[in-house]
Protein backbone atom coordinates (compact mmCIF):
# COMPACT_ATOMS: atom_id res chain seq x y z
CA UNK A 1 0.00 0.00 0.00
CA UNK A 2 1.13 3.66 -0.70
CA UNK A 3 -0.46 6.96 0.15
CA UNK A 4 0.13 10.61 -1.04
CA UNK A 5 -1.31 13.65 0.90
CA UNK A 6 -2.49 15.49 -2.28
CA UNK A 7 -3.06 18.52 -0.27
CA UNK A 8 -4.07 19.33 3.69
CA UNK A 9 -5.15 22.54 5.34
CA UNK A 10 -8.18 24.88 5.93
CA UNK A 11 -8.30 25.46 2.58
CA UNK A 12 -8.99 21.90 1.37
CA UNK A 13 -7.85 18.74 1.63
CA UNK A 14 -7.41 15.08 -0.42
CA UNK A 15 -5.27 11.73 0.07
CA UNK A 16 -4.57 9.00 -2.46
CA UNK A 17 -4.26 5.50 -1.26
CA UNK A 18 -2.50 2.94 -3.80
CA UNK A 19 -2.08 -1.25 -3.68
CA UNK A 20 -1.71 -3.62 -6.63
CA UNK A 21 -5.91 -3.78 -6.82
CA UNK A 22 -7.54 -0.35 -6.12
CA UNK A 23 -6.32 3.70 -6.34
CA UNK A 24 -8.96 5.74 -4.21
CA UNK A 25 -8.85 8.97 -2.41
CA UNK A 26 -10.19 10.27 0.59
CA UNK A 27 -11.97 13.49 0.19
CA UNK A 28 -11.77 16.06 -2.40
CA UNK A 29 -12.07 19.43 -0.77
CA UNK A 30 -9.79 20.98 -3.26
CA UNK A 31 -10.70 21.86 -6.96
CA UNK A 32 -11.21 19.05 -9.02
CA UNK A 33 -8.58 20.30 -11.90
CA UNK A 34 -5.97 20.35 -8.51
CA UNK A 35 -6.51 17.03 -8.09
CA UNK A 36 -6.32 15.67 -11.83
CA UNK A 37 -3.27 18.13 -12.20
CA UNK A 38 -1.79 16.14 -8.56
CA UNK A 39 -2.44 12.71 -9.69
CA UNK A 40 -1.15 12.69 -13.29
CA UNK A 41 1.78 14.38 -11.37
CA UNK A 42 2.24 11.00 -9.92
CA UNK A 43 1.50 9.03 -13.37
CA UNK A 44 -2.16 8.29 -12.42
CA UNK A 45 -4.95 8.76 -14.51
CA UNK A 46 -7.75 10.25 -12.86
CA UNK A 47 -9.45 7.40 -14.43
CA UNK A 48 -8.37 5.34 -12.24
CA UNK A 49 -9.77 6.68 -9.49
CA UNK A 50 -12.28 4.19 -8.49
CA UNK A 51 -13.61 4.59 -5.11
CA UNK A 52 -13.81 7.92 -3.03
CA UNK A 53 -13.77 7.91 1.21
CA UNK A 54 -15.59 11.16 2.46
CA UNK A 55 -14.94 12.22 6.32
CA UNK A 56 -17.42 14.60 6.18
CA UNK A 57 -19.47 17.17 4.10
CA UNK A 58 -17.68 20.42 5.10
CA UNK A 59 -16.60 22.58 2.21
CA UNK A 60 -12.41 22.24 2.23
CA UNK A 61 -13.15 17.90 2.31
CA UNK A 62 -15.96 17.73 -0.43
CA UNK A 63 -15.45 21.04 -2.70
CA UNK A 64 -14.40 18.98 -5.90
CA UNK A 65 -16.18 16.01 -5.44
CA UNK A 66 -19.13 16.76 -7.96
CA UNK A 67 -16.83 17.86 -10.35
CA UNK A 68 -14.99 14.85 -10.31
CA UNK A 69 -18.12 12.61 -9.85
CA UNK A 70 -19.28 13.89 -13.40
CA UNK A 71 -16.48 13.31 -14.66
CA UNK A 72 -15.17 10.35 -13.61
CA UNK A 73 -18.11 8.29 -11.89
CA UNK A 74 -16.23 6.74 -8.90
CA UNK A 75 -18.35 4.76 -5.96
CA UNK A 76 -18.60 7.18 -3.10
CA UNK A 77 -18.14 5.50 0.42
CA UNK A 78 -20.53 7.30 3.08
CA UNK A 79 -22.53 6.53 5.96
CA UNK A 80 -25.83 6.62 5.85
CA UNK A 81 -26.46 9.90 7.44
CA UNK A 82 -23.60 11.35 4.99
CA UNK A 83 -25.31 10.24 2.15
CA UNK A 84 -28.40 12.31 2.68
CA UNK A 85 -26.63 15.43 3.46
CA UNK A 86 -23.76 15.38 -0.08
CA UNK A 87 -27.11 13.89 -1.94
CA UNK A 88 -28.40 17.54 -1.52
CA UNK A 89 -25.06 18.97 -2.01
CA UNK A 90 -23.73 17.17 -5.05
CA UNK A 91 -26.41 15.42 -6.10
CA UNK A 92 -26.67 11.86 -6.96
CA UNK A 93 -23.42 9.48 -7.34
CA UNK A 94 -22.90 5.90 -7.27
CA UNK A 95 -22.33 4.92 -4.09
CA UNK A 96 -21.35 2.33 -0.70
CA UNK A 97 -22.79 2.57 3.02
CA UNK A 98 -20.13 1.04 5.69
CA UNK A 99 -21.31 -2.41 6.94
CA UNK A 100 -21.01 -2.25 10.76
CA UNK A 101 -18.42 0.59 10.14
CA UNK A 102 -15.93 -1.44 8.16
CA UNK A 103 -16.00 -2.09 4.25
CA UNK A 104 -13.65 -4.01 2.02
CA UNK A 105 -12.51 -2.86 -1.33
CA UNK A 106 -10.75 -5.34 -3.36
CA UNK A 107 -7.75 -5.38 -1.08
CA UNK A 108 -8.22 -2.74 1.11
CA UNK A 109 -10.20 -3.39 4.65
CA UNK A 110 -11.45 -0.18 5.99
CA UNK A 111 -12.50 0.76 9.69
CA UNK A 112 -14.43 3.65 10.58
CA UNK A 113 -14.30 5.48 13.45
CA UNK A 114 -16.15 8.66 14.53
CA UNK A 115 -14.95 11.37 15.05
CA UNK A 116 -16.15 14.62 16.83
CA UNK A 117 -16.63 17.45 14.34
CA UNK A 118 -19.26 19.84 13.93
CA UNK A 119 -20.66 18.42 11.17
CA UNK A 120 -22.70 15.53 9.74
CA UNK A 121 -21.72 12.06 10.89
CA UNK A 122 -18.01 12.70 11.14
CA UNK A 123 -15.20 10.33 10.24
CA UNK A 124 -11.95 9.06 10.49
CA UNK A 125 -10.48 5.98 8.98
CA UNK A 126 -8.07 2.93 10.13
CA UNK A 127 -7.18 1.46 6.45
CA UNK A 128 -5.29 -2.01 6.07
CA UNK A 129 -3.61 -3.46 3.13
CA UNK A 130 -2.00 -7.18 4.00
CA UNK A 131 0.04 -6.47 6.50
CA UNK A 132 0.21 -2.69 5.95
CA UNK A 133 -1.74 -0.36 8.03
CA UNK A 134 -2.34 3.55 8.04
CA UNK A 135 -4.53 5.86 10.27
CA UNK A 136 -6.31 8.79 8.74
CA UNK A 137 -7.87 11.21 11.20
CA UNK A 138 -8.22 15.14 10.62
CA UNK A 139 -11.28 17.55 11.89
CA UNK A 140 -11.72 16.40 15.68
CA UNK A 141 -12.06 17.86 18.64
CA UNK A 142 -10.57 14.68 20.47
CA UNK A 143 -10.19 10.90 19.80
CA UNK A 144 -12.41 8.85 22.06
CA UNK A 145 -10.70 6.29 24.34
CA UNK A 146 -12.42 3.15 22.77
CA UNK A 147 -10.68 3.80 19.63
CA UNK A 148 -7.39 3.36 21.24
CA UNK A 149 -6.70 -0.49 20.54
CA UNK A 150 -7.60 -0.10 17.12
CA UNK A 151 -5.35 2.72 16.70
CA UNK A 152 -2.29 1.48 18.57
CA UNK A 153 0.61 0.54 16.64
CA UNK A 154 -0.11 1.21 13.01
CA UNK A 155 2.75 2.01 10.37
CA UNK A 156 1.58 5.43 9.59
CA UNK A 157 -0.30 7.97 11.01
CA UNK A 158 -1.55 10.58 9.28
CA UNK A 159 -2.98 12.89 11.98
CA UNK A 160 -4.39 16.49 12.23
CA UNK A 161 -2.48 19.05 14.17
CA UNK A 162 -4.42 22.21 13.42
CA UNK A 163 -3.22 24.91 16.05
CA UNK A 164 -0.61 26.11 18.41
CA UNK A 165 -3.54 27.25 21.56
CA UNK A 166 -1.39 30.64 22.18
CA UNK A 167 -1.12 31.25 18.50
CA UNK A 168 -4.58 30.73 18.00
CA UNK A 169 -5.53 32.96 21.23
CA UNK A 170 -3.25 35.99 19.83
CA UNK A 171 -3.89 35.42 16.32
CA UNK A 172 -7.22 37.05 14.22
CA UNK A 173 -9.47 35.11 14.75
CA UNK A 174 -12.78 36.43 16.45
CA UNK A 175 -13.26 34.77 20.31
CA UNK A 176 -16.67 32.75 19.10
CA UNK A 177 -14.04 31.30 16.12
CA UNK A 178 -11.21 30.63 18.81
CA UNK A 179 -13.88 28.71 20.65
CA UNK A 180 -15.18 26.86 17.70
CA UNK A 181 -11.50 25.64 17.44
CA UNK A 182 -10.71 24.63 20.48
CA UNK A 183 -13.93 22.71 21.34
CA UNK A 184 -14.61 18.99 21.37
CA UNK A 185 -16.48 19.13 17.84
CA UNK A 186 -13.41 21.51 16.62
CA UNK A 187 -9.16 20.57 15.91
CA UNK A 188 -6.84 19.35 17.11
CA UNK A 189 -4.09 21.32 18.53
CA UNK A 190 -0.50 20.21 18.27
CA UNK A 191 -0.22 19.26 21.93
CA UNK A 192 -3.38 17.00 21.65
CA UNK A 193 -2.06 15.57 18.23
CA UNK A 194 1.08 14.68 20.11
CA UNK A 195 -0.19 13.49 23.10
CA UNK A 196 -2.34 11.22 21.28
CA UNK A 197 0.46 9.98 19.23
CA UNK A 198 2.45 8.85 22.33
CA UNK A 199 -0.54 6.77 23.18
CA UNK A 200 -0.16 5.02 19.89
CA UNK A 201 2.96 5.01 18.44
CA UNK A 202 4.19 1.17 18.85
CA UNK A 203 7.65 -0.86 17.40
CA UNK A 204 5.68 -1.04 13.78
CA UNK A 205 5.15 2.57 13.92
CA UNK A 206 7.10 4.32 10.66
CA UNK A 207 6.15 7.35 9.90
CA UNK A 208 3.64 10.36 11.26
CA UNK A 209 2.35 12.45 8.75
CA UNK A 210 0.95 16.08 10.46
CA UNK A 211 -2.07 17.45 8.48
CA UNK A 212 -4.69 19.53 8.77
CA UNK A 213 -2.21 22.73 9.77
CA UNK A 214 -4.15 26.05 9.97
CA UNK A 215 -2.37 28.88 8.37
CA UNK A 216 -2.97 31.41 10.78
CA UNK A 217 -2.93 29.84 14.32
CA UNK A 218 0.10 27.28 12.74
CA UNK A 219 3.71 26.79 11.92
CA UNK A 220 5.25 23.79 10.90
CA UNK A 221 8.21 24.79 13.17
CA UNK A 222 5.99 24.25 15.97
CA UNK A 223 4.19 21.39 14.52
CA UNK A 224 7.71 19.89 15.18
CA UNK A 225 8.63 21.57 18.05
CA UNK A 226 5.52 20.53 20.35
CA UNK A 227 5.89 16.62 18.89
CA UNK A 228 9.81 16.64 19.80
CA UNK A 229 8.97 17.87 23.17
CA UNK A 230 6.03 15.34 24.25
CA UNK A 231 7.49 12.61 22.97
CA UNK A 232 10.66 13.57 25.15
CA UNK A 233 8.50 13.95 27.94
CA UNK A 234 7.58 10.40 27.76
CA UNK A 235 10.76 8.74 26.64
CA UNK A 236 9.91 7.95 23.21
CA UNK A 237 11.82 8.09 20.41
CA UNK A 238 10.74 8.54 16.82
CA UNK A 239 12.01 11.07 14.28
CA UNK A 240 10.39 10.30 11.01
CA UNK A 241 7.93 12.99 11.01
CA UNK A 242 6.31 15.00 8.75
CA UNK A 243 4.01 18.21 7.87
CA UNK A 244 1.64 17.84 5.09
CA UNK A 245 0.83 21.09 2.91
CA UNK A 246 -1.81 22.93 1.61
CA UNK A 247 -0.87 23.12 -2.00
CA UNK A 248 1.89 20.80 -2.27
CA UNK A 249 1.52 17.14 -2.63
CA UNK A 250 4.25 14.67 -0.32
CA UNK A 251 6.15 12.27 -2.21
CA UNK A 252 4.19 8.72 -2.44
CA UNK A 253 5.15 6.84 0.26
CA UNK A 254 5.16 2.76 0.70
CA UNK A 255 3.41 2.16 4.15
Amino acid sequence: MKTCVLSSGSKGNSCLIVTDKVKLLIDIGTTCAYVEKTLNGLDINPNEITHILITHNHADHIKGLKVFIKKYNPIIHVTEKLLNVLIKEVGTFRYELYYDKKTKIEDLEVNIIKTSHDAEDSIGFIIKNESSSMVYITDTGYINSRYYDILSNNNLYILESNHDVKMLREGPYPYYLQQRVISDKGHLSNKQASDYLCKFIGNNTKRIIFAHISEHNNTEEKVIETFNEITRKNNINFNNVSVARQNEATELIEV
